[in-house]
């Protein structure tokens, strides 16, 4: 029996099973013609993990717990079953994939949530609340993207106002004078707001049906240092660490995957002034930590989006037009 790297999406068992000699088909998720390597050899990485859990009679399967803290197992040929038995001759124990278990650390989610609230609607500028901002400096390093996974190719999209297109110069950050409240930055700080495809782009500025927007494409150097806020479970690998700190981070993860939900959350527009705040404090933060933007989910495409924090890196190209033919809406019941 060998497993491969795609059974656990996981970055650091990438590189650690890429450097397997053996090549063949994965038993588990049954890839082909891929590194493998027999369960065992993981035994060491996954004992160490075991130990930030602790057994609790209302607790979680490991299955359900490495899928929930490390995004492990998400492809849909891992179902529970064959999680259930990877982990087992990993481990080499049927017993212990049968117990539940709960975190051995607390979550550090209630934190931001203080923060979040007097940010909004007490304390703007001094707030009260203290978070690590140590800690969370920290973090970000964990966040940052290979140069690989980031495109160099980036779109804006504008609504079109006249008959005549928009130059070239009229398709990046707005002047200060204008910019408003946006979901990165406050009024009268310019940020480049850019998306992975055109489709990204034009659904971020909500046109409406017949409208003709442009669409410019900026490319970006790949030396940005950038925090990538999709999916931290994704960026974070607990087999970077020792035991002790593998219960660290897992505490940390809810607390860096609420923080990438604020720059996704949707927000109606006479409310943005105000829900803007918690995420636009976490960007000028980053931004304090000198990193170049941050890249988030976009809440109405399937593509990602950058928050530049200086316009200036991108190099802006070719513009072209774009008829809006049909715009979707989808609604769910308020319970």
């Amino acid at each position: 029996m060998n497993c491969c790297a795609g059974c656990f999406g996981d970055r650091f068992l990438r590189d650690e099973i890429g450097r397997s000699p053996e090549t063949g088909q994965c038993s588990y998720c049954d890839s082909k013609s891929v590194r493998v390597l027999p369960p065992p050899q993981l035994a060491d990485l996954f004992g160490l993990l075991i130990g930030a859990y602790q057994a609790h009679p209302d607790g979680k399967l490991l299955v359900q717990l490495f899928r929930e803290d490390w995004g492990m197992f998400e492809r849909p040929e891992m179902d529970d079953s064959r999680a259930s038995a990877l982990l087992v001759e990993i481990l080499g124990d049927r017993e212990i994939v049968q117990k539940t278990f709960s975190p051995a650390t607390a979550e550090r989610l209630n934190e931001w949530e203080k923060l979040r609230d007097e940010l909004m609607y007490h304390n703007r500028f001094f707030p009260e609340t203290n978070i690590d901002l140590d800690r969370l400096e920290e973090l970000l390093t964990f966040l940052e993207p290979n140069s690989v996974e980031v495109p160099d190719l980036w779109y804006r999209a504008r609504i079109q106002t006249s008959e005549t297109p928009f130059a070239v110069a009229d398709m990046g950050a707005p002047p200060k004078k204008n910019v408003s409240h946006g979901r990165a930055n406050p009024a009268g700080i310019p940020y480049l707001y850019l998306g992975s495809t055109q489709g990204t782009a034009v659904a971020e500025i909500r046109p409406h049906t017949g409208e003709v927007v442009c669409v410019a494409d900026f490319r970006t150097p790949q030396t940005m240092k950038l925090v990538d806020l999709r999916n931290p479970q994704k960026m974070v690998s607990p087999f970077d660490f020792d035991e002790a700190d593998i219960g660290k981070m897992r505490s940390d993860l809810p607390f860096l995957a609420r923080l990438g939900e604020e720059l996704t959350r949707p927000v109606v527009p006479q409310a943005a002034a105000i829900d803007y705040t918690p995420s636009q404090y976490l960007c000028e933060f980053i931004k304090k930590c000198k990193y170049d933007g941050v890249i988030y989910r976009s809440s109405v495409s399937d593509g990602i989006n950058l928050a530049l924090f200086n316009p200036s890196l991108a190099e802006s190209g070719a513009i072209a037009q774009y008829r809006v033919t049909r715009v979707s809406v989808e609604a769910s019941p308020i319970r």
